[in-house]
């Protein structure tokens, strides 16, 4: 009879700690929701646009050096196509870059 009280105190006590880690865990997220409550819809477009000036800027600088170089050295590649192509590849990866930073951040919190 005293194994069984014994069994069914370790039981009770282990389903307590399991309860009480769900409660731990939903009210860290409770704390960590308030400090984000500046975290808009607003703000996750203003992020859409910072991918996209991230993508938009190295396109356009390698145009206008593609541009200054076909006017500068006439040659039979068109160095605008090229420096367009490299540049989009550099936003790219910059965009990449800057999503994977958040995405770690997140999964940090």
């Amino acid at each position: 009879m005293p194994d069984q009280h014994l069994n069914s105190r370790k039981r009770r006590r282990a389903l307590f700690e399991t309860f009480r880690g769900k409660v731990e865990t939903k009210e860290a997220r409770r704390i960590k929701s308030r400090e984000h409550r500046d975290d808009t819809v607003w703000f996750g477009l203003g992020m859409f646009g910072v991918v996209g000036w991230s993508v938009a800027i190295p396109t356009l600088f390698g145009v206008a050096i593609g541009l200054w170089i076909d006017r500068t050295f006439p040659s039979r590649f068109s160095w605008t196509l090229m420096m367009l192509i490299a540049g989009v590849a550099v936003g790219c990866w910059n965009a990449w870059y800057w999503v994977k930073k958040a995405g770690r951040q997140i999964t940090e919190d």
